[in-house]
């Protein structure tokens, strides 16, 4: 179990300047979404109106020290939990990490600090003394081992000492290694060369990230596209690179938003070979429309079909290629003469619950509206430290939970 010691900070402010391939580089004004926490009357609330993950400079270490012991005193946490140091700036960056470190530290709790690009850890001294405090795992922007890269594409002003910094905590710690992939760039030869180095110096893990130029891939805060001229790594060409770098190398190769090579997913259950698991779950007994993502369709459609209820329940893919990221505007482009009565819209997709009602009511048919388990599968990002069994029971669980949905809110066949 992870509990969270948010630092805050601000995206391209908190760490020395935006990287090429940022997110946020290209964010400019508030976006107000919709989502399920807002108020049933209201559209927005701190979760989905952008400005509050914008604006918020760093929080001092003792405001964060207090939280967490709240948390911690107000939780029964397991002994093994670890501490998980995050923010929206860069914690390599965060000016009281040293002494945020020492005071988890002597709460007798491990640490593992979150995304970090290393690019404010000017001295690999640094990392010994992370160490000494208890950090015991990081997840590590690498991009590239090579500087010269990392001085361009990240403007790393001591790309150095962060790829030194890189090697001390590979040596010292359990490291999960992030690369953004951008074709012709940080792949190829140069992928390689980073894998060789990672693996030489101890790294446990390799998050390879499909690099989202377009909106339709996530970047639901601007239209325009992050780089211009880069077109999109197509799925299968991203898939088949994350499953020969893992055969390559001795790391836990894992890629977002497909796929990890040694659990299956995502969808571990849409496999032939794990389709023996689907018999654990409750037949389906009604009819409903399952709204999700365009890289999730199709998967999920095996899975239905292969419990033998896709006469009944059918999959409908948005333009939007991740499910959480689903806003009105991706709902506004369904065809309604698709879908069913009862529609399961993804759990923590951006849309409010008044104007999803209003969306698929738009054609003069009343529909009920749901919303479905927040995740159905585990990503790259969270199966790189799970096991095939995992990974399994964590859908099972998940798509009994949907399908105890369509049968209570469905029509009944």
């Amino acid at each position: 179990m992870q509990i969270m010691a948010d630092v805050g900070g601000i995206p391209g402010k908190n760490c020395r300047g935006f990287c090429k391939y940022c997110y946020f580089k290209n964010v400019k004004e508030t976006k107000i979404l919709g989502c399920k926490h807002c108020p049933p009357g209201q559209v927005g609330c701190p979760h989905c109106t952008t400005d509050t993950n914008m604006t918020r400079d760093y929080f001092p270490a003792y405001q964060v020290l207090a939280s967490l012991q709240t948390n911690i005193f107000q939780t029964q946490i397991p002994q093994n939990t670890m501490v998980n140091i995050t923010g929206d700036g860069d914690v390599s960056c965060y000016p009281d990490l040293l002494n945020l470190t020492s005071g988890i530290n002597d709460l007798g709790l491990p640490i593992h600090l979150g995304y970090t690009s290393g690019k404010g850890i000017d001295d690999p001294q640094i990392v010994d003394k992370l160490i000494n405090n208890g950090v015991i795992e990081t997840t590590y922007t690498a991009f590239s081992t090579d500087p010269k890269l990392r001085r361009e594409w990240m403007n790393d002003p001591t790309p150095e000492a962060s790829v030194s910094a890189l090697k001390r905590f590979c040596e010292s710690c359990d490291v999960h290694a992030a690369s953004i992939i951008i074709p012709g760039v940080n792949d190829g030869e140069e992928l390689a060369r980073t894998c060789e180095d990672l693996e030489s110096w101890g790294a446990k893990a390799l998050i390879l990230m499909r690099f989202a130029n377009n909106r339709n891939q996530g970047l639901i805060l601007n239209d325009e596209p992050i780089i211009p001229g880069i077109g999109q790594q197509a799925l299968d060409e991203f898939e088949q690179l994350v499953i020969d770098t893992s055969k390559e190398y001795n790391l836990r190769v894992t890629g977002t938003p497909v796929c990890d090579p040694e659990t299956d997913s995502p969808y571990a259950l849409s496999k032939d070979k794990n389709k023996e698991y689907l018999e654990i779950l409750t037949p389906i007994k009604a009819e409903a429309t399952i709204i999700t993502s365009k890289i999730s369709a199709k998967y999920i459609s095996k899975i239905i079909d292969n419990l033998g209820a896709s006469e009944h329940v059918n999959v409908v893919a948005t333009e939007q290629e991740i499910a959480c990221l689903i806003t009105e505007e991706d709902l506004r482009q369904i065809d309604l003469d698709e879908v069913k009565d009862t529609v399961i819209i993804p759990g923590r997709c951006f849309v409010h619950d008044m104007v999803a009602e209003e969306i698929f009511r738009s054609d003069g048919k009343f529909r009920l509206i749901h919303r479905g388990p927040d995740l159905l599968t585990a990503d790259g990002e969270m199966s790189g430290t799970l096991t095939k069994k995992d990974v399994l029971k964590q859908e099972l669980y998940a798509f009994e939970d949907l399908i105890e949905l369509i049968n209570y809110m469905g029509v009944k066949f």
